[in-house]
């Protein structure tokens, strides 16, 4: 695999096709997460066709899903709901246009580490994701760490969701790398399960999602750490604008570093 991904800027389509080109990358949308096109159908339908007249072809791309507020493991069946809801149109949305799969978080509160929570959370994402994985099967669920700060939870999910042949790991690097959780910890640990990748840089304390090679992460190391434990992911290099995604895909070929040098 290691398929490069960037998100393409709605406003600048043109230099992101090029770039994406120039780098044999895929797109990952970041337009339709938000509540307020997830509540308007015609909005939805402007973004796809303003995207369609530079793209013949959706079927490597993938998406960001719903993330805000969504908690399909809440006690409160209210938000159950409406989070189902926002999962499921994310969904459909990326079945209309045909994308390969579909990013969402674990919506985990990381400081959180009583057995009944855990448990909850667990228990009602794998029920939830098993149906929903079996209703959108031509699509990939990726599940994505966010606040976590270990990877227990995210590996017992997916160990658990293991024989659910669309459903996998993201693993945001960049996420792991701000917590006390070790780097290597994270990539062991999910090595597995992982069959999608965000990366961008940061100060080691925040998520600044700063170009690659912009910031404190030790980039070799992470290279060392996809070929050690065997990763072969696709890679999306999670920063807004051409010049952003440039100097980190410069970066990234010029050090020879994964996903330019395949693992």
């Amino acid at each position: 695999m290691g398929q490069v991904y960037i998100i393409p800027d709605r406003q600048d389509v043109e230099r992101s096709v090029s770039l994406a080109g120039e780098y044999g990358a895929a797109f990952e949308y970041n337009d339709f997460w938000k509540p307020d096109v997830l509540d308007d159908r015609e909005k939805q339908e402007q973004i796809i066709e303003h995207y369609a007249k530079y793209r013949t072809d959706f079927s490597r791309d993938t998406m960001h899903g719903a993330f805000l507020d969504i908690c399909v493991h809440s006690d409160d069946a209210l938000i159950r709901k409406i989070s189902r809801d926002r999962v499921i149109q994310s969904l459909e949305i990326a079945k209309r246009m045909g994308l390969k799969g579909v990013v969402f978080h674990t919506g985990l509160i990381g400081s959180l580490r009583t057995a009944g929570y855990l448990k909850g959370w667990k228990e009602k994402n794998i029920r939830f994701f098993t149906e929903i994985a079996e209703r959108f099967s031509a699509q990939k669920i990726y599940m994505e760490n966010m606040f976590d700060e270990t990877p227990d939870m995210l590996a017992e999910l997916a160990e658990a969701l293991r024989d659910v042949k669309n459903f996998g790991v993201c693993l945001d690097y960049a996420h792991g790398a701000i917590t006390d959780c070790p780097c290597e910890t994270w990539v062991r640990t999910l090595a597995p399960y992982i069959r999608h990748m965000h990366i961008n840089d940061n100060d080691l304390h925040d998520d600044l999602h700063r170009s690659v090679g912009n910031g404190n992460i030790d980039w070799k190391r992470f290279d060392d750490l996809i070929h050690q434990y065997k990763i072969d992911s696709s890679v999306l290099v999670e920063v807004n604008g051409y010049e952003a995604q440039k100097t980190s895909l410069e970066y990234l070929k010029r050090n020879h570093i994964f996903p330019t040098n395949k693992a």
